[in-house]
């Protein structure tokens, strides 16, 4: 696969979504399109769509080269996901539609006041940017090291490039356009994983039921993980535990995943959305668990030394890209481009939505769809663009390529005061001092990083996936220490 190959690839996939976005924009394209597609939205459709969104290209590279250390450990994390998932169809996604939200943080306001409405809607912007900036940066050197490392292009110059390519296809449609795009690129994911096992199988002189036997009979494909609570992050408990408050966090209390969700005309049709998307998204997880196991039988058949690779994160694509005849490396192409800016482009609309709703209040002007709001929008729109640019930049100076691993820590820091949040809101009945709330949800996560230290110097203990989960309960704790009995006025007075 030369460089010239796959930009040539890259340029006619961005101009099919450029068409697309043509097509779902030029009838309206005003605010109520760009933040909840005119509550128009079909379930099947955002079903199938949000499966792109939901994996990233973290999942389509990082999942498969951990599989070499951590088996199909992950598939407990899976698990948890999928009762995370349920438990927001049938608990948090009643609540949004009750109160006919267009940003869920609003509820917050609602139900403890002002500041802590702004403390919500600010951890999403926070934890949002650096989470799909994560995803974002970890295909950006996929792209650098087999496309433009070439012609020497530098890597603020490619992150650029890819940033002004999504906002071409989004700033005017944004959700509308998205559900359309995001149905396109599932389908391209999923058939570039499924087609990506068979291509590493034929290349292997295996059949397909002879390459699920021998999956089946490797080591690799150990899921349940029991033994050593304290010292091993792959036992069972800490990872389904961690990926059923991990979903509730990073997808019931966060407004990209939920614009989609609330975009809906009606509850039932929101909960068959995820409950089909709860299905397919286990399913697509075990044949991303089974193309690591195929990598690493290739690897070890064809000589290739993992160990070399600057991370385990390089594998697929090295294998793809160098070793694979040209086909399968267009279609890995196929799916990380696809995984990648179906996240991406997603998270900037929501980024766009929150901050013009939450901070510009654009829900309580007379008439949201202005020409002027319409045009603050584009520029909110492109100002998230540049903060992307520059948290990706913040990595790469870092230097830190372990992305899988460092988007859940990330996640367990920044989301933990908003399920702390939300879970007191919910199932207490108790007035919380609005004063207080932004500062707690800055101390939570450093007291949880003070007890992460104690715990690892002092008790061997080492903490993965339940980081959210003693973040969430530090806030809940600290919230209710500061609380009194009842619930506040309805003019939000205590």
């Amino acid at each position: 696969m030369t460089p010239i190959t796959l930009l040539s690839f890259l340029i006619g996939y961005f101009t099919i979504l450029v068409g697309v976005s043509y097509i779902t924009s030029r009838k309206k394209s005003d605010n109520s399109a760009f933040f909840s597609a005119n509550k128009n939205s079909k379930w099947y459709v955002v079903a199938f769509g949000m499966i792109g969104t939901a994996l990233s290209g973290v999942t389509f590279i990082s999942v498969p080269g951990a599989v070499g250390t951590g088996s199909f450990s992950y598939f407990q994390f899976i698990l948890g996901n999928a009762v995370g998932y349920v438990i927001v169809a049938f608990v948090l996604l009643p609540l949004y539609y009750k109160m006919n939200l267009v940003s869920i943080y609003t509820y917050l306001e609602q139900r403890f006041g002002y500041l802590s409405y702004k403390s919500g809607a600010m951890i999403f912007l926070v934890s949002r940017t650096i989470g799909s900036a994560f995803r974002l940066y970890l295909v950006a050197i996929i792209l650098q090291r087999f496309i433009f490392d070439a012609w020497n292009v530098p890597f603020a110059v490619t992150i650029a490039i890819c940033l002004i390519l999504i906002w071409v296809y989004t700033h005017k449609g944004g959700l509308k356009t998205i559900i359309i795009t995001d149905l396109m690129q599932t389908f391209f994911l999923l058939l570039s994983v499924i087609l990506s096992i068979y291509f590493i199988a034929d290349s292997m002189d295996l059949n397909m039921i002879e390459t699920f036997d021998k999956i089946k009979e490797s080591s690799y494909s150990q899921i349940f993980f029991w033994d050593d609570f304290t010292g091993d992050t792959r036992n069972f408990f800490k990872q389904f535990l961690g990926g059923i408050f991990v979903t509730l966090a990073m997808f019931g209390l966060d407004q990209d995943m939920m614009q989609k969700n609330i975009s809906m005309k009606t509850i039932g049709e929101a909960q068959k959305n995820m409950l089909s998307f709860t299905v397919v998204f286990v399913l697509i997880n075990i044949f991303f668990l089974s193309v690591g196991a195929m990598l690493y039988f290739y690897a070890t058949q064809n000589g290739l030394d993992v160990s070399a690779l600057p991370t385990p994160d390089y594998l697929f694509p090295e294998i793809a890209l160098n070793y694979l005849p040209i086909l399968p490396g267009i279609i890995f192409m196929m799916g990380l481009t696809a995984a990648t800016f179906a996240t991406t482009d997603s998270a900037l609309t929501a980024l766009t939505t929150s901050f013009c709703v939450d901070f510009l209040n654009f829900h309580k002007k007379e008439d949201p769809n202005a020409p002027s709001l319409v045009r603050t929008r584009t520029l909110v729109h492109v100002g998230f663009s540049v903060v992307m640019l520059l948290v990706i930049m913040g990595f790469r100076i870092i230097n830190d390529e372990s992305v899988v691993t460092a988007i859940f820590i990330a996640a367990g820091y920044t989301y933990g005061p908003l399920l702390g949040l939300f879970v007191f809101g919910m199932f207490t009945k108790r007035s919380v001092t609005d004063s207080l709330v932004p500062y707690i949800c800055i101390l939570s996560p450093i007291l949880l990083y003070l007890l992460k230290l104690g715990l690892e110097k002092y008790a061997g203990y080492g903490m993965s996936f339940e980081l959210i989960v003693i973040n969430g309960a530090i806030t809940w704790i600290m919230l209710f220490l500061t609380s009194k009995p009842g619930l506040p006025a309805p003019d939000g007075k205590q």
